[in-house]
């Protein structure tokens, strides 16, 4: 049976000291929910200002992002939505044997997902898609190794996608708000990675960067809505896009 989930669900709220106990246990900067949500709030996006037309909804019921700047971000916000519902499934009903830090950690994640989403939703506005619904009908949310493997599937997936999506942002001001979220997007990969193979250099493995260069995967949208088309029960198109 399909486990559809609407990606715009409330989650429950955090406790600081699992914040806390996150940051320090990855080594990171403290950049907490609140943080990348007021860092957001101060950037500038205006849809009247970005360039590109806004979503579309199909008779079929399909979903075109939009053109220029704005379906760009429309292409964020459907993979922020997707991240963001995983989250909160997996807070909302945790794997058996999950452990207090591991806890912590996702739920983390959970809350800069719900920042991202609830930024890109309303700088957006009338321009944005509308609420999409998730199939997680493939994933065991009861096994650790199933949600852990498809979590670090949508960070790798993630980070690429905004990689490969800046260099076709016209306006200055999107593209570094793109690297703020980016920048967390590819902590979360890390944290993840080291999870799933703790004490190893899978957190920037070879199948995501580069040995040579050092730098990291890059997808352009349409390989990643491909891979991301199987998780929503919406069919997304980006026909629209601007392609360089």
């Amino acid at each position: 049976m399909e486990n559809k989930t609407n990606l715009l669900i409330r989650p429950k709220t955090v406790d600081s000291d699992s914040r806390r106990r996150f940051l320090r246990y990855a080594g990171f900067t403290a950049v907490t929910a609140t943080t990348i949500l007021a860092a957001c709030e101060n950037a500038t996006m205006e849809p009247s200002t970005m360039g590109g037309a806004g979503a579309r909804v199909a008779a079929d019921g399909s979903i075109d992002l939009g053109s220029g700047d704005v379906g760009i971000l429309n292409y964020a916000y459907a993979l922020e939505q997707l991240e963001y519902a995983f989250y909160a499934q997996v807070i909302a009903t945790p794997y058996a044997g999950m452990s207090d830090m591991e806890r912590s950690i996702l739920t983390d994640i959970r809350n800069h997902e719900k920042a991202h989403r609830d930024f890109f939703k309303a700088a957006l506005g009338g321009a944005a898609i509308p609420a999409l619904n998730a199939n997680f009908g493939a994933i065991n949310f009861g096994d650790r190794n199933s949600v852990l493997t498809t979590a670090r599937t949508f960070e790798d997936l993630g980070v690429s996608a905004y990689n490969g999506a800046g260099k076709l942002l016209s306006d200055g001001n999107n593209l570094s708000t793109a690297g703020k979220i980016v920048s967390v997007e590819a902590r979360h990969a890390a944290i993840i990675r080291e999870l799933l193979s703790p004490f190893t250099t899978s957190f920037a493995g070879d199948d995501v960067v580069t040995s040579d260069t050092g730098l990291d995967v890059v997808n352009m949208p349409g390989t990643v809505l491909a891979a991301a088309q199987a998780f929503v029960v919406e069919r997304i198109t980006a026909s629209n896009l601007p392609t360089m």
